[in-house]
């Protein structure tokens, strides 16, 4: 499969396509090595791939903090918010018990 460069002919490298707010999108070299990134709507970088294979992927709190990350070799570290069950109403044996977090 050819590149983005090669199907458009390009000759000066590296290669870059940009989007409307001045990320990089896509990076390409001579060589024929590429990477593509996409971003969210704050300018953060959600997911990144290159002609390896390998792939990264990034999810981010309101603070631009990275709260999840996983990429193609395995890793994962999530950091993400779990919900409290704090207040939680269950129901056992027809009876009904409030859920109270043990610290």
């Amino acid at each position: 499969m050819k590149t983005i460069a090669q199907q458009l002919g390009i000759k000066e490298f590296p290669f870059e396509i940009k989007d409307k707010n001045g990320n990089k999108i896509y990076w390409e070299n001579s060589d024929g090595f590429w990477e593509k990134s996409e971003y969210d709507s704050n300018g953060n970088e959600i997911y990144c791939e290159n002609s390896y294979g390998f792939w990264v992927k990034r999810e981010y709190d309101s603070n631009g903090n990275v709260i999840y990350y996983e990429n193609s070799d395995g890793k994962v570290v999530d950091n993400r918010p779990k919900p409290s069950c704090e207040g939680k109403v269950v129901e056992i044996d027809g009876k009904k018990y409030k859920l109270t977090q043990i610290k």
